[in-house]
């Protein structure tokens, strides 16, 4: 088609905003749905077991509650409180205790002395690893079940209306994130010449008022959203100071302030390298650009990576710079396609060479995406029954076959980028400055009384009135330029498939958003199977042995006795005898303890009872962790130098 062929169809003008219009409706639909379908984040760390067990009966009042967990969490003073049948505090009120022992996370409240019986409300509220808030309850009776009134809030940690604005600002927040490193990054290694383009500055700017924006409403709404729930709370200035003490709110800080250099950033781009003409001052300040530029978006990416799921779980120091590395090429690809779009529908001067060079920065983004893709989903689902059989899993193969539909609508536009020539838009320069068509006479003078060109204008030619001329010609003159490219069969073809893959790399966006926050499926299958093993209940009573030792001094033989009450996960009280060959009780100087599961490769856990009486030690609160053949290991030290450690296998639980 010659570049001067008339133009037919609707109107090029049209075009941009049907095209804005269908994106944001389709942002808005994908949004919609998955905060309509989503509910509050599912967490990193699961209740894994408690002692008593949800709807145990126990026969006398426990000294304390413990529960126990996944992944590690943080507490407060409040995390787990104890309620009776009237819907009182039966806990102490104090904060709970921390009773993790080797890869065991469990924390305890202690219980009032002489609770009558009756059925008693355990409700518990903690923040996972991975910055996600978390909570729960179960019940339990002493003597015999009753009737209670506690009436807890149906309300999950991190729902009601608050959840609603922090999960929308947590989507805009990477939105942002993608426009803001795309965008700069599509100017400075594709199109230098769009720096000085009003539509990508706008592309870019609005990437960072987004960002910034949803940023600081995640840190005001952090407390609410962790805790109470009440929009109120956002401007508690203590609240806002226990965030400011957790990982994620620090995140929250860090990115603020990195965004404080990457408005430094967009500055320097759109101004003093924009206006810049020499070619070897242009070169050196890109090089200095895309240095700085690459540090600023690494580390607003880093603020991601170490607060949510890369921060924990398995390879945490590995997993956290894949992370990086994979937000970083999903804002290159994502973020350059929306400037690619922006540049075909809005700016008359994008030429072929620019779009071949985003077609190489896509591919290498596409490569990185698979690599640190792979790992990723090693690493959060680690078997074929959670990938198909978790929600994170299921959310991971939507995410897999949308990319492969992305890719494959990308071939398309590759193949549109192969045919594209910049002979349109340069015979329509050529064309505009060489004649003037008679219709755009007529429509700059209504009257049909041409007007001049500002050179051959007359003295008495009104200022106003010449600018209005000029704004005029300025607007018909762009106005041809516009239809003339977009009579380019080729560019038309190209910005129809780049326009199919940014509604696609939407929903792509929304997806990952949604996986950040979803509990990976390796962790819920270990959640699962560590829930069976905590919380089933005890094969069996009390654990008693005896064990003959011999510590080859003076006076070194004799019999270790063990009781462990009551013999069962969770909390356990030991008492140890030791008895002389004589059979009277007898005082060593040392006596240690340690409890190995072999079988799971827990332990040793070690316990140092205390003297009680004569030949009689104790220790209380003694922690085990799940059922199994536990091997007690007991040491003996009869005198400075006579010491022997034993050795007997017990079932516990």
């Amino acid at each position: 088609m010659s570049a001067t062929a008339p133009y037919a169809g609707p109107s090029p003008i049209r075009r941009p905003v049907a095209a804005a219009a269908l994106l944001a409706a389709l942002v808005s639909l994908v949004f919609g749905l998955l905060l309509a379908g989503a509910g509050p984040a599912s967490a990193h760390a699961a209740l894994t077991g408690s002692d008593p067990q949800d709807g145990a009966v126990v026969d006398t009042a426990p000294k304390e509650v413990t529960l126990s967990f996944s992944e590690a969490i943080a507490v407060g003073d409040d995390s787990i409180r104890v309620l009776d049948p009237s819907g009182k505090r039966a806990d102490t009120e104090a904060e709970p205790r921390d009773l993790s022992e080797g890869g065991t996370v469990r924390y305890g409240v202690a219980l009032h002395s002489g609770l009558p019986d009756g059925t008693y409300t355990v409700a518990w509220q903690a923040i996972s690893a991975d910055s996600h808030p978390i909570s729960g309850a179960f019940t339990f009776s002493i003597g015999a079940p009753s009737e209670t009134t506690v009436a807890l809030s149906s309300q999950e940690a991190g729902g009601g209306p608050v959840g609603v604005v922090y999960d929308i600002a947590r989507y805009a927040a990477y939105g942002g994130f993608v426009l803001l490193v795309g965008g700069s990054a599509f100017v400075l290694i594709c199109w230098r010449g769009g720096a000085s383009a009003l539509p990508m500055q706008r592309l870019v700017v609005r990437g960072w008022l987004t960002l910034t924006a949803a940023t600081l409403v995640m840190l005001l709404l952090r407390n609410p959203y962790t805790g109470s729930g009440k929009f109120a709370d956002a401007f508690d200035l203590a609240g806002l100071q226990s965030v400011l003490d957790t990982k994620p709110g620090a995140a929250l800080v860090s990115r603020l302030l990195l965004l404080g250099a990457a408005a430094l950033f967009i500055a320097v781009l759109f101004g003093t390298y924009a206006r810049r003409e020499d070619e070897q001052e242009r070169k050196d300040l890109t090089f200095g650009l895309a240095v700085g530029g690459g540090v600023v978006a690494a580390g607003i990416a880093a603020t991601w990576a170490m607060s949510e799921h890369a921060s924990t779980g398995i390879q945490a120091s590995i997993a956290m710079p894949v992370d990086v590395a994979h937000l970083l090429a999903v804002a290159a690809w994502l973020g350059g396609l929306a400037s690619l779009l922006v540049a075909l529908y809005r700016t008359p001067d994008i030429g072929s060479a620019a779009v071949r060079r985003f077609s190489a920065v896509a591919f290498g983004s596409v490569v990185v995406l698979a690599a640190t893709g792979i790992y990723q989903s090693w690493r959060q689902v680690g078997s074929w029954s959670a990938l198909t059989g978790t929600r994170y899993g299921q959310l991971l193969i939507i995410k897999v076959a949308l990319i492969a539909v992305l890719l494959a609508v990308a071939w398309f536009s590759r193949r549109w980028t192969g045919r594209l020539t910049d002979t349109a838009v340069a015979s329509s320069g050529a064309e505009i400055g060489s004649s003037r068509d008679e219709d755009e006479d007529a429509a700059t003078e209504p009257e049909n009384t041409a007007p001049a060109a500002p050179d051959e204008a007359s003295d008495d030619v009104a200022p106003e009135r010449a600018a209005q001329l000029a704004r005029q010609r300025a607007v018909l003159t762009a106005t041809k330029k516009k239809r003339i490219r977009d009579a380019d069969p080729e560019r038309s073809g190209l910005r129809r498939s780049v326009l199919a893959e940014a509604a696609v790399a939407v929903v792509l966006l929304a997806v990952t958003t949604m996986l950040t926050s979803t509990e990976p499926g390796r962790t819920e299958e270990e959640a699962a199977g560590g829930a069976t093993s905590a919380s089933a209940p005890a094969a069996g009573g009390p654990v008693n042995l005896s064990m003959p030792f011999d510590t080859g001094g003076r006076n070194g033989k004799g019999t270790v006795r063990i009781d462990l009450d009551p013999g069962r996960t969770g909390s356990n009280d030991l008492h140890v005898w030791i008895d002389g060959s004589d059979g009277e009780p007898m005082d060593v100087p040392e006596l240690k303890l340690a409890l190995t599961l072999e079988s799971k490769d827990i332990g040793p856990l070690p316990v140092v009872p205390n003297r009680l009486a004569e030949g009689h030690w104790t220790a209380s609160g003694v922690q085990i962790p799940m059922a199994g053949d536990w091997k007690i290991d007991v040491t003996v030290r009869t005198s400075d130098i006579d010491q022997v450690t034993i050795d007997k296998n017990a079932k516990i639980g």
